[in-house]
Parts: C-alpha cells; sequence; structure tokens
C-alpha cells in the first residue's frame, strides 16, 4: 500500500505572533497573551523572549511576572486570531481538502493525493510556510511523514520557523532514537513508570513483547508497541467534531483521601484551561463534569448542568464523586461538555421558512 504523505503544520506562538505583527513595537520583548496577574489570570501562550525566562503556556500570569518582570501580558483579541484562522485554512485548501484542524493555530492535512508539485509533500510544505510568511506575515513550522504520529513530531523538531521531513526509509531509525517522553499519549506519569521498567527510549521500548507490555498498560500497551515501530494508522479526520474537553491523570501512588484529591484539582484544571483557549468558536461549554477511578479500578463520572466553571464548582463535584466510593483513587480527571453550535446552526437552517 502507498505510504500516506501527511502534513502537520503548527502556528509558532500564534496568539504572541499576531499581536507583535500588529503592533511592532512589541517585538523583541517578553510578550505573553493572557488574563491579568490580578485577576488570578493564566498565560495562553507567550513568544520566544519571554519563553527564556521560563515563561509557559498555562502558567498563572503572577507566576510568569516573578520570573520575568519585564513581561508585557496582554489581553486575548479572539475574533483576530480567527479571522487569520480562517486566512490559513483558506491557503490549506489550496492543496487538500483532507485537513484536520485541532485548534485556531494547528492542522493535520493528508495531501497524499495532491497534484500540487508532483504530488511532493515537501514542496507542498514549503509552498504553506512561504505564503503564510507573505500574505499573513506570521511563521509556521511543518513537519512531514507517511502518519500523524510521525507529522507531529517532525513539525516541533525545527521550531519556531522550521520544516522537517521525515521519509519512509528513514522511520525505522529516527523512531528508535526518540525518547519515549515524545510517544503521543506519554504523559508524565507514564514516562515515570517507562523509567522505572528501564525503558527510555523507543529502542528500549522494542525489546518488549506486544503481551507484556498490555500486562503493564493495558490497552495503551498496544499503542505504545504499534509507536515504538513508528506505525500509526490514524486518518485525517475532515470532520471530527468534539463533544468533550477534558484532562485527566493516573497517579503513581493512589491518593488516600478526598483532600488529597482536592489539592489535585488546581493542576488538573489549568491543563484544562489551556486546552479549551484553543478550542474554536463554533463551540461552547457547557456542563462540567468529573472522573474519579478507584484503586479497584470501579470509577464513576459525575456531571451537573448549570453548575459553573470554577474551582469551587469542581470541588464540590469532585467531593460527591468521591462519596460514591470513599476509597483510594488511582486516576482523577475533569471536563467539560461542548454544544456543537455549528452543528446546531446547521440543523436550523433545514427548518428555516
Amino acid at each position: 500500500m502507498t505510504a500516506r504523505k501527511i502534513i502537520h503544520v503548527d502556528c509558532d506562538c500564534f496568539y504572541a505572533a499576531i499581536e507583535m505583527r500588529d503592533d511592532p513595537s512589541l517585538a523583541r520583548k517578553p510578550l505573553a497573551v493572557g488574563g491579568a496577574a490580578d485577576r488570578r489570570g493564566v498565560i495562553a501562550t507567550c513568544n520566544y523572549e519571554a519563553r527564556a525566562y521560563g515563561v509557559r503556556s498555562a502558567m498563572a500570569s503572577g507566576h510568569a511576572l516573578k520570573l520575568c518582570p519585564e513581561l508585557l501580558i496582554v489581553k486575548p483579541r479572539m475574533e483576530a486570531y480567527k479571522a487569520v484562522s480562517r486566512q490559513i485554512h483558506a491557503i490549506f485548501r489550496d492543496y487538500t481538502e483532507v485537513i484536520e484542524p485541532l485548534s485556531l493555530d494547528e492542522a493535520y492535512l493528508d495531501v497524499s493525493a495532491s497534484p500540487h508539485f508532483s504530488g511532493s509533500a515537501t514542496r507542498i510544505a514549503q509552498d504553506i510556510r512561504r505564503r503564510v510568511s507573505q500574505e499573513l506575515h506570521i511563521t509556521v513550522s511543518a513537519g512531514v511523514a507517511p502518519n500523524k504520529f510521525l507529522a507531529k513530531i517532525a513539525s516541533d523538531w525545527r521550531k519556531p520557523n522550521g520544516l522537517f521531513v521525515i521519509t519512509p526509509d528513514q522511520i525505522e531509525a529516527f523512531v528508535a532514537e526518540l525518547p519515549v517522553s515524545k510517544l503521543h499519549g506519554v504523559g508524565k506519569v507514564t514516562a515515570d513508570k517507562l523509567g522505572r521498567l528501564g525503558i527510555h527510549s523507543c529502542a528500549d521500548l522494542r525489546e518488549w513483547h506486544k503481551l507484556s507490555l498490555v500486562k503493564e498498560f493495558g490497552h495503551f500497551g498496544e499503542r505504545l508497541w504499534s509507536l515504538a515501530r513508528g506505525i500509526d494508522e490514524r486518518p485525517v479526520q475532515t470532520d471530527s467534531r468534539r463533544q468533550t474537553v477534558s484532562v485527566e491523570n493516573t497517579y503513581d501512588h493512589d491518593l488516600p483521601d478526598l483532600p488529597a484529591c482536592l489539592a489535585q484539582l488546581p493542576s488538573l484544571l489549568e491543563e484544562l484551561a489551556r486546552r479549551m483557549a484553543r478550542l474554536d468558536a463554533s463551540y461552547r461549554p457547557d456542563k462540567p463534569f468529573v472522573k474519579v477511578k478507584f484503586h479497584d479500578f470501579t470509577q464513576t463520572t459525575l456531571e451537573q448542568a448549570g453548575a459553573g466553571r470554577d474551582l469551587d464548582s469542581y470541588r464540590a463535584l469532585l467531593s460527591a464523586a468521591f462519596a460514591r466510593g470513599d476509597k483510594p483513587v488511582r486516576l482523577l480527571g475533569v471536563g467539560v461538555r461542548l454544544h456543537d453550535l455549528r452543528g446546531r446552526h446547521e440543523q436550523l437552517e433545514l427548518f428555516a421558512p
């Protein structure tokens, strides 16, 4: 079967790049886009000058200012960012209709059947980068590979303003050197567990039989076995609509009681806020929910219509969910149900007079 040609495009510090483009006086200064520190705001993104001080997305604005007292924090202008995102996607559609948006500033493109540049995915990616730079005056990084997993890694390989290509004959050697922390779905907890098992690179992971990995990691063990060999059969989804946004974490040691669970909420909610900030305007957040998996693998999910999405509301939900089991917890999750506004508008049009 002919290998697919996938491009992953990721804008470089997107919100901050637009702010610097629209106000050149901000360029070459530490800059972040986010909420005010005196209102417990959070950083949505920042430029590379700010990152040099340790400032990162999802960081509390107050902490960011301690790291970088000269940091300029500007309010998000979502309409401006959405407008630029639409322009970028219009450029994408000149090369392919097989596009999977991940957020305003990130997307997969399947150019396997594209006639442009004699079907060269590398030249298509080069031209997309050239046009975004010349027409929109911001930069994007791109990765080209035979599948989504490798294309996403490649786009980060030479950031910012870079292009990296992984050809089919390079996959085996390239993946062997990858740290397991780079694998899709491997967070800190899983990476730590892999490390304790002596697995640090994909070459190490290849030494394990698939059944042994399944025994250690459940169904995710099969995924680890495939990724360690550069295998990823997921297609580019052109109409993948979210129903929820969520964050969950499995802990190395069970959380013994409710206070220990509640102590984990702020970090989970910071990550949830970062993921929600990447949604486009076709979604509206709705009911908050929590997920609790107890040490015996029983689990419960609790949501509440009309509840807020602030820390106190999630505390109340988590307390009620914990009470259903009242035993040590191995996994916590927080999330938000979403209303698909695009689908709602399409349905209304069917009944329009």
